[in-house]
């Protein structure tokens, strides 16, 4: 039998399957027939027995063989398929598809929010109290919802897109009109139907580093080639774009610049021209993600990159999700209409459009005098929450944590300077009751972790950070 190699990213208990379906189909095991034992098979090939379960596994799932507890592992009779039905392959379906799943560290930090009482400082989400329950309540009572359930313009609501319109006019300085603007199923789905739609299996793409964007799997399942852009306290330099680009010849670039996700940096104004500049001068499009900017603690607008745009090369993605509920899942694309078209038909095959509900909901909140109290509210809560988790970092570590506070958003990235295992911290964590994101899955170096704020209550906090430092030790870090 050929010797397995250990080094391909085929793991070995499918070669092994694939050697043994070859020598079933070259006759040397004809049906009926016993193949080896699993003990056999595994000292022949030197693997564990483990391994060679699986392969037989492998084998069974695929009508190829027949497991007869206390006989051993038969050829299939039928092994055409001839005369009997054969179960699928499930195993093999989930990890061939070419939609890849999330990290296994992300499900399990899923998992673990959703099935036991934590204190969350890892979900991007608004913790119950900073919703506006009372106003949207209100609105669902007001008994004028609209007659009409059938499908929606293939854009979103109209109604909903005049108001989004006038919406980013009034608060990002964003010149829209309604049939320029995309209603997207938040602002994940925004992104895929950039990716989907206007990008190709090798294209090139920038992203920051560190970002979430590590932590989405829609990049490598559409097979684009990403580069990193470094985050430093004001943002990726437009420069390195622009070395980037000369040799991958970058297609597109994706950012996060206000607040961002993780570091809760604020791009600086210079390098917004810059970058702007560079865009428009190599003609390659930025794909500007735009969660965060209502939050700035102080109450000062953000330039966002779209509205310093004057030759049409940003996309713009934004959603209600971190800053009314994530719940409603309203997001929306701004861009030339022939892409915002391209993108509304793709829409249209994956789900017919957008309900109407969260649609007219969201429409009514925006368009109220309550949007408005709602935003100054939250800006105040989160900052307080802010310096909240930055007291308690400081009066648990003093300067033995390194972080920038940010001045909006709802991330604190923080460096601990050492040798530690953060899958072991977290796992520590978990037990104590808290759960965190470790930063490498936001490609960055070891060291790093990132806080969310905006789930936890403020009187959570305190108990948070000591909960992590009570659980550092047996990560190996020590002070």
């Amino acid at each position: 039998m050929a010797r397995n190699d250990r080094t391909k990213d085929k793991p070995l208990y499918k070669q092994i399957a694939e050697q043994m379906e070859q020598r079933i189909s070259n006759g040397e095991f004809p049906p009926g027939s016993f193949l080896p034992s699993e003990r056999t098979l595994a000292n022949e090939l030197h693997v564990n027995r483990s391994t060679v379960v699986a392969a037989y596994d492998e084998l069974q799932a695929a009508g190829v063989v027949e497991r007869k507890h206390g006989s051993g592992t038969i050829v299939s009779q039928d092994i055409w398929g001839l005369a009997r039905s054969r179960v699928p392959n499930w195993r093999h379906l989930t990890e061939t598809g070419s939609f890849r799943p999330n990290l296994p560290l992300i499900r399990k930090i899923r998992r673990e929010t959703q099935e036991h009482e934590l204190i969350d400082l890892a979900s991007g989400e608004l913790s119950a109290d900073l919703v506006p329950h009372h106003s949207l309540q209100q609105l669902l009572t007001a008994d004028d919802f609209p007659s009409h359930l059938g499908y929606e313009h293939s854009l979103g609501n109209g109604s909903l897109r005049d108001t989004l319109s006038e919406h980013m006019k009034k608060w990002r300085n964003i010149e829209a009109t309604p049939s320029s603007i995309l209603i997207t199923s938040g602002a994940q789905q925004a992104l895929h139907l950039v990716v989907q739609c206007l990008l190709q299996p090798g294209d090139a793409v920038a992203i920051e580093s560190p970002s979430y964007c590590y932590s989405l799997p829609l990049f490598h399942s559409a097979g684009l080639r990403t580069f990193p852009l470094p985050v430093d306290q004001d943002g990726i330099d437009p420069e390195q774009l622009a070395e980037l680009h000369r040799k991958h010849r970058i297609k597109m670039v994706f950012l996060n610049p206000n607040f961002h996700n993780p570091t809760g940096t604020l791009l600086s104004y210079e390098r917004r021209e810059r970058l702007l500049a560079l865009s428009a001068e190599n003609g390659i499009p930025i794909i500007e993600d735009d969660p965060y900017s209502l939050t700035s603690f102080s109450g000062e607008p953000v330039h966002t990159l779209k509205s310093m745009d004057k030759h049409g090369t940003v996309l713009y993605i934004s959603s209600l999700t971190k800053i009314v509920a994530s719940g409603l899942r309203i997001g929306w694309i701004v861009g030339p209409q022939t892409v915002i078209e391209r993108l509304a038909d793709a829409k249209q095959q994956f789900d017919f459009g957008h309900s109407i509900f969260p649609q007219w909901l969201a429409d009514r909140f925006l368009a109220s005098p309550d949007f408005d109290q709602h935003i100054q509210r939250l800006r105040t809560q989160l900052a307080c929450r802010c310096d909240q988790l930055v007291f308690s970092l400081r009066d648990t570590f003093g300067d033995q944590i390194e972080f920038s506070a940010p001045e909006g958003g709802i991330h604190l990235w923080c460096h601990l300077p050492g040798d530690w295992s953060e899958q072991r911290l977290l796992s520590e964590a978990v037990k104590r009751g808290l759960v965190f994101v470790p930063g490498h899955l936001f490609g960055a170096n070891p060291g790093y972790v990132r806080f969310t704020f905006g789930r936890a209550q403020i009187e959570q906090i305190p108990d948070a950070v000591s909960r992590f430092a009570d659980a550092l030790p047996a990560s190996g870090w020590s002070n």
